[in-house]
């Protein structure tokens, strides 16, 4: 099957709409989307959990600033940024500010939507909690790698971000996981009460 083309229901968000501060924008993106165009079909999930990397962060990939592994990252908001990260996993993160800032959003989980049945071969699992929740599930689940990274996800392409008429309940916040510089920034955003979310459950509370 070709691949699907863009349709009026998942339009691409607008840089307009995205705010220019990295924090606000971490919390602003639960509850859109990820849209993922793929030759057998389209595979989408809801944005339920994110991490901010502002400027001066020392746990941020941009704090000792440009290399031609996180270039990406220095560009204006609404790019993506993809890494690998271990070794082993890819990580799908959002430019944030102007250019040359150094700062994103790290997209942590999602709610799967469309393409479900291709996300469980994508993933070799089946449980529907656990197909995207986790940065390194949802990559896989979509298929992102680094063939993606600088892409800009507020137009037409493989892979953006889009509007949802869903309206997200109540949004958490907490410090983010797993690192260990700037370990107590209130960084990481979160839809309460979501399945989907990762995490230990001290911090989802």
């Amino acid at each position: 099957m070709d691949a699907v083309s863009h349709s009026d229901n998942h339009p691409p968000l607008a840089r307009d709409d995205l705010p220019d501060d990295t924090a606000a924008l971490a919390r602003d993106l639960i509850g859109k989307l990820v849209v993922r165009d793929l030759p057998e079909g389209r595979v989408s999930g809801r944005i339920v959990e994110t991490e901010a990397y502002v400027v001066g962060d020392a746990a941020g990939h941009g704090f000792r600033g440009m290399t031609p592994r996180n270039r990406s990252l220095f560009l204006e908001r609404g790019h993506a940024y993809v890494y690998l990260a271990y070794g082993i996993s890819f990580m799908l993160n959002v430019s944030s500010e102007t250019q040359g800032r150094g700062t994103g959003v790290l997209i942590r989980a999602l709610e799967p939507l469309e393409g479900i049945a291709i996300m469980r071969l994508n993933r070799g699992v089946e449980r529907l909690r656990d197909l995207a929740r986790g940065p390194g599930r949802l990559t896989a689940a979509l298929r992102i790698d680094r063939s993606l990274d600088g892409i800009d996800l507020c137009r037409e392409g493989p892979l953006w971000l889009a509007h949802e008429d869903h309206v997200p309940a109540e949004i958490g916040q907490s410090i983010r996981i797993g690192i260990s510089k700037d370990a107590e920034r209130l960084l990481r955003f979160y839809l309460k009460a979501s399945p989907f979310v990762s995490g230990p459950r001290s911090l989802n509370r």
